[in-house]
């Protein structure tokens, strides 16, 4: 059952990653620079985009489930990536720490005001660049293109793809991130992509050897 199953150590990552964000969290919010750009003042907040927000948990958790039990390969791949990615990010937080001051004041009492005001509360807005959110959807849009289970169900990577789209641009409408973070987290996602996905793969090497 171990042998087959062996790729579940990876989830030991999930305690380190916990202990090294959260001691990055505990310092100086306005700590670093001040991510802001043109751009991020003429995107509205919008309450209704924490509706993908919150997604991004589901879309995430699902993914890795279902590679984990049908495709382990592919599952080792999209570890890798979200491993490598969110390892990255941790150490540029800890070597260039940055913060954004875009959240605005929320006053509406509605549901989907209350669900802003939470993940305020619970994620400061230091450590903002790259985004993890949007390089960890891309991660898990990636994994689901590359399996060979979606290669024949146009639907599901097209929905995919929709809710990769919609948990990006969440992260701005909800001023959560600046642009710059998520253009930062595309330039990572491409970066890791070659040795993980291209032609030039280092998982293709591997196997040949």
């Amino acid at each position: 059952m171990f042998k087959k199953y062996n790729h579940i150590l990876f989830l030991l990552y999930i305690p380190i990653y916990m202990v090294c964000f959260l001691a990055l969290e505990s310092r100086p919010v306005n700590l670093g620079v001040n991510v802001h750009t043109v751009l991020d003042d003429m995107i509205p907040f919008s309450k209704y985009f924490v509706i993908p927000y919150f997604l991004w948990f589901a879309y995430m958790t699902a993914t890795i489930i279902f590679f984990f039990f049908y495709d382990k390969m592919e599952l080792i791949k999209y570890a890798v990536f979200l491993i490598t990615g969110m390892s990255v990010c941790i150490i540029i937080y800890a070597v260039f720490p940055s913060y954004q001051t875009l959240r605005p004041v929320i006053t509406d009492d509605d549901i989907f005001s209350k669900m802003v005001c939470f993940i305020y509360s619970v994620d400061s807005p230091s450590d903002v660049c790259p985004s993890i959110h949007v390089l960890n959807s891309i991660a898990a849009h990636t994994a689901v293109l590359k399996s060979r289970f979606f290669r024949s169900k146009p639907v599901l990577k097209t929905i995919s793809l929709i809710l990769m789209i919609l948990i990006c641009l969440s992260t701005v409408f909800l001023k959560q991130h600046s642009v710059i973070d998520g253009l930062c987290a595309i330039i990572l996602a491409a970066l890791l992509y070659i040795p993980i996905y291209s032609r030039f793969s280092l998982f293709k090497r591997f196997s040949k050897a």
